[in-house]
């Protein structure tokens, strides 16, 4: 296993385990299977597990199996605070102390605020009295690390990491979200500060191995030397120095162990310019169905309005490349759910964003189109529910 520092030179595994998706027998995560694989990993090198506190019974699960092994002191855990659902300053430290009973355990290496998606939300946090609750725990040792997950776009990203002095950070980046979300510049300016950072969705939740059309399959099945897609996927991550963490949800022993042999072997620098234009060409390929040509360069932004433009068009070209689900998921995660509407439907029409554009997209007419696709009657309803729960 190869291993990568964090911020205090301690050794993190670079393939992580993410623990959201374990299998389920009758309703309930299958514990036999879960710790037949969560022990595997350890033993070939694992140390970092992440889970949260709204992954079902993850929390419990991997609590009481690390318990039963007695490796708590071996590995670090890294879990999330659910701020979207805090009401008043004492839900803060009701909750970890929830997720402290579920881990069986008095600290957790790596606490993140869950999906922290723009500055807004910080400051409500801030006025809850995170920042004071953050240090006692901090002092304490009840936490050792202190970051934030995120989606949504990469200046709003970038503010977040330069409001507070952050231990890490856990981002969505792979092949094709490298100029999306918070992007190659969002995890290049986190580096320059000094700031690990976590990978998830490497693979895209499997779909760049197990939905990826014919013509990019074959241009892997091409390449030289042989790989997997899931292996050129993971590598291309590991090629860069400023990736700290790739999180993998395994869920099968194969699986476990092909990514710790990937990761043992895995080095920054190790790809070639041949390799290099053959994600080119399997971008390519994933993206022929593609609506509007948007390269998320940012240009357009930022809208008057404040309409994420970038973030809008990705997930609508989502809703057609990998499917109806992702692109509604993610439209609503980077767009909706957030302290301050981006969506589409923001759109007064100035058409100050498309004088910018070095694509010359119609970029009016096609969030339009956004939104007759995106903020359909599941997106209205879905809306409706997050207000009335106190989402945003």
């Amino acid at each position: 296993m190869q291993y990568r520092n964090d911020r205090r030179g301690n050794p993190l595994s670079q393939l992580g385990f993410g623990c959201m998706r374990f299998e389920r027998s009758m309703g309930k995560t299958d514990i036999a299977l879960a710790e037949k694989q969560l022990m595997a990993a350890l033993k070939a090198g694992v140390n970092y597990f992440d889970t949260a506190y709204v992954y079902g019974d993850s929390e419990a699960v991997i609590g009481e199996i690390f318990q039963r092994n007695h490796c708590r002191d071996q590995l670090h855990i890294a879990t999330k605070l659910p701020h979207y659902l805090l009401r008043k300053p004492g839900d803060i430290e009701r909750y970890f102390s929830e997720q402290l009973s579920r881990l069986r355990t008095d600290y957790v290496d790596y606490y993140l605020m869950h999906m922290l998606p723009d500055l807004t939300t910080w400051n409500r946090l801030k006025s809850l009295g995170v920042l004071d609750w953050i240090a006692e725990k901090k002092a304490s040792g009840a936490i050792r690390n202190i970051g934030f997950s995120y989606h949504g776009n990469t200046a709003s990203f970038i503010s977040l990491l330069e409001d507070y002095d952050w231990d890490f950070c856990q981002i969505q980046y792979n092949y094709i979200d490298e100029h999306t979300q918070a992007g190659r510049r969002g995890l290049e300016r986190a580096h320059e500060m000094g700031i690990p950072v976590i990978i998830m969705e490497p693979l895209r939740g499997g779909r760049l191995v197990n939905a990826l059309p014919e013509k990019a399959l074959r241009r892997f099945q091409a390449a030289k030397p042989s790989r997997s897609p899931a292996e050129w996927g993971l590598c291309w991550l590991w090629n860069q120095p400023e990736v700290t963490v790739v999180l993998s949800g395994m869920n099968t022993l194969d699986m476990v162990e092909e990514n710790c042999r990937i990761a043992d072997q895995a080095m920054p620098g190790q790809l070639s310019e041949e390799d290099f234009q053959m994600y080119e060409d399997v971008k390519a390929a994933i993206n022929e169905k593609i609506k509007v040509g948007c390269t998320g360069c940012g240009y357009c932004m930022p809208c008057p309005m404040g309409v994420d433009i970038p973030g809008s068009f990705r997930c609508y070209n989502a809703r057609y490349t990998e499917g109806f689900y992702t692109g509604m998921k993610e439209y609503f995660m980077c767009t909706t759910l957030r302290g301050k509407l981006s969506s589409a439907s923001q759109c007064i029409k100035c058409g100050k964003c498309e004088s910018h554009c070095p694509q010359s997209i119609p970029i009016r007419r096609e969030l339009e189109n956004v939104v007759r696709v995106m903020e359909n009657p599941v997106y209205h309803a879905a809306k409706g529910i997050a207000k009335l729960v106190g989402k945003f």
